[in-house]
């Protein structure tokens, strides 16, 4: 497999994932509207995921190699996971009981420059750069974005919905710091697992933290509604499911190439789009039209622009080692 093709097979996978994603948003505001805590909303996508992804485990490499991992770093587990699950879908979860869905949605794309932006944080090698073509890529991107949230909102935001904007701009830092954390964790001691595996470790490692909040969900609430227990299992099956496997396997496929992760990450920019394209179809909403239209194109524009960089530049990397292998061959 070329390089430029596996760029491009990630970039690919990721707007998958980027579709699948978009349920969470959905389902997570009508929970939130027919007055499912958030707290339970948060506690019972984890819950429900561990024995969805056991099955998965005997093709996908088996449990092993996961439970010697965490018992080898149990205190890297319990860090990544709380930052890239607990502490993202816990502030996600928050968000979409104060702020409408596109809010939500919208302000989360924040996540385009937000790993390349904690690059510097966590690497020491090359990689600690800043992609300077992939960066501006991703700014375009995120103004696409506000265009469509100032386009939605008619120019002004009520309280809560700063509440849920403030919620979900961590959490877009969360979700990628996260994730590259732990790959970084187990490149350096040699441990090959894959996104099944990684995302079965890190469901296992955060169960504490999902107890514990459901306990607290009890005491706040009584026991969750069976619509709500209905709507996060879809949530859990094909957004924490199929969706985040999805997206960890694209991101691990591209973990060294800087601005191919970022293109990865910034796919998820989609998701805006997406929701808008739903929300027409499903809801008999109406097609965004004026700024926020002319913010849904740029995302758009900047999807394409983003899959041609990364692609041009793997393409080039390629032609110089096999330039390099030529030399060394004479």
């Amino acid at each position: 497999m070329s390089a430029q093709y596996q760029v491009l097979r990630a970039v690919g996978l990721s707007l998958l994932a980027a579709l699948l994603f978009t349920s969470t948003y959905v389902l997570n505001r009508a929970v939130a509207v027919g007055g499912g805590h958030w707290a339970w909303t948060a506690a019972l996508r984890y819950l429900f995921m561990l024995p969805l992804l056991l099955p998965l485990m005997h093709w996908q490499g088996g449990i092993a190699p996961v439970w010697r991992s965490l018992r080898a770093a149990p205190g890297a587990w319990l860090g990544w996971s709380g930052v890239g699950f607990v502490l993202f879908y816990g502030l996600l979860s928050v968000a979409a009981s104060s702020g409408p869905a596109w809010l939500v949605a919208g302000s989360f794309q924040m996540t385009v420059v937000a790993g390349m932006l904690c690059a510097p944080l966590l690497y020491r090698d090359a990689r600690a750069r800043i992609p300077r073509t992939g960066f501006a890529v991703g700014v375009l991107i995120v103004v696409g974005v506000l265009l469509m949230q100032f386009g939605n909102a008619h120019g002004a935001l009520a309280p809560s919905a700063w509440l849920a904007l403030a919620c979900v701009l961590v959490s877009a830092f969360a979700y990628p710091l996260g994730n590259r954390g732990l790959l970084l964790h187990l490149e350096r001691r040699g441990e090959p697992l894959n996104a099944t595996q990684r995302v079965f470790g890190m469901t296992l490692a955060s169960q504490p933290a999902w107890w514990a909040l459901a306990l607290w969900a009890w005491t706040q609430a009584g026991p969750p509604p069976v619509a709500q227990m209905e709507a996060i299992f879809v949530v859990a099956l094909v957004s924490g499911v199929a969706a985040t496997i999805l997206f960890f396997h694209a991101s691990g496929m591209v973990r060294r190439n800087p601005s191919a992760l970022g293109a990865v990450e910034a796919m998820q920019a989609s998701e805006v789009v997406f929701a808008a394209l739903l929300a027409v179809m499903l809801l008999g909403e109406p097609w965004p039209h004026g700024q926020a239209l002319f913010g849904g194109l740029l995302v758009v524009a900047g999807i394409a622009l983003f899959a041609w960089v990364v692609a041009h530049e793997a393409a080039r990397d390629q032609r110089d080692v096999q330039a390099l292998r030529s030399e060394r061959g004479r």
